[in-house]
């Protein structure tokens, strides 16, 4: 096998860990949105963000030293690592803050236009050859979001550019995952955006104010923090795994997984725009994995 067919066939075998790895984490952030939505319907939101920060670190840092990484914790502090970890607390809380003033249908076809955004990104800084297959395929899983979530046209202001501009940091933070150091452990690379955006989380819900918990809003709170934390780390090794233009594109998992819990948890029947967006969806994921085997198999001779 020569060098140049090895370097695509181990560049498709990444992709495809990449494209776990995202649905994986889509999914468990799904899981974790439904459970602290269940925790906040009775307490302050800042506060339950804080109190889900606050497990979700402490559950991290215990992996970290449990799996011996104790020693690398120093690269919390390499600016690469910091900088991925503030370009997401601040998507974050800019997502939140938009969403606080958008419906919720506006926020969340926005944000699914982060594939979008990162295709380009992939393509301009990290120099990836997104063809215009690829682009097809993401455009219409962008359709297929639009489909479900149908935005309301006269609700778009300035929120709607904050919760742009959100789209574009987090976008940016994929990019910043990419020029980490492939010695540092992903794990650490989890612990540095949990302790942000749990620091920010804190100072919130202090000024907010602070309200007494009950066990079942604190056991939610725990078990959210658990799914935060897994997609957190889901999104870092599928960022570091394959192209982004190929495993940002499976960010629209997320949709498929928030449909199948609305109709699990709340009883929302899709109707058949929804169902048609879905559809659209999984063909555009299908078609990706299709030609991700293409091209293995043309690298493979």
């Amino acid at each position: 096998m020569t060098p140049a067919v090895s370097t695509a066939v181990a560049l498709a075998a990444a992709n495809r860990r990449g494209i776990v790895y995202m649905a994986l984490a889509m999914a468990a952030f799904i899981v974790n949105d439904s459970l602290i939505k269940l925790a906040s319907e009775s307490m302050p939101a800042a506060q339950a963000i804080a109190v889900r920060g606050l497990f979700a670190t402490a559950f991290v840092m215990a992996v970290v030293l449990a799996g011996g990484h104790g020693r690398a914790l120093r690269h919390l502090a390499e600016p690469n690592v910091a900088a991925r970890a503030l370009f997401d607390t601040i998507g974050t809380f800019s997502y939140l803050f938009a969403l606080f003033h958008l419906p919720l249908a506006n926020a969340t076809a926005i944000n699914m236009a982060a594939p979008l955004v990162i295709c380009a990104l992939a393509a301009l800084v990290l120099g990836e050859s997104v063809g215009w297959r690829r682009w097809s395929a993401v455009g219409a899983g962008f359709v297929g979001v639009l489909l479900v979530v149908r935005p309301l046209p006269g609700a778009f202001d300035g929120w709607a550019l904050l919760c742009l501009g959100a789209t574009f940091l987090l976008a940016l933070r994929d990019i910043f995952t990419r020029r980490i150091a492939a010695a540092i452990p992903s794990i650490v690379v989890t612990l540095s955006t949990a302790v942000m955006v749990t620091a920010v989380g804190c100072v919130w819900a202090t000024v907010e104010g602070w309200r007494p918990m009950t066990i079942g809003q604190i056991t939610l709170l725990a078990a959210a923090s658990v799914f935060l934390a897994g997609g957190y780390y889901g999104v870092t090794v599928a960022m570091r795994a394959g192209e982004l233009s190929v495993t940002g594109s499976f960010r629209y998992t997320g949709l498929l997984a928030a449909l199948a819990i609305d109709l699990v948890v709340w009883r929302h029947v899709p109707d058949g725009p929804a169902l048609a967006g879905s559809a659209l969806l999984v063909g555009a994921g299908l078609y990706i994995l299709h030609r991700e085997r293409v091209r293995a198999r043309a690298a493979g001779g």
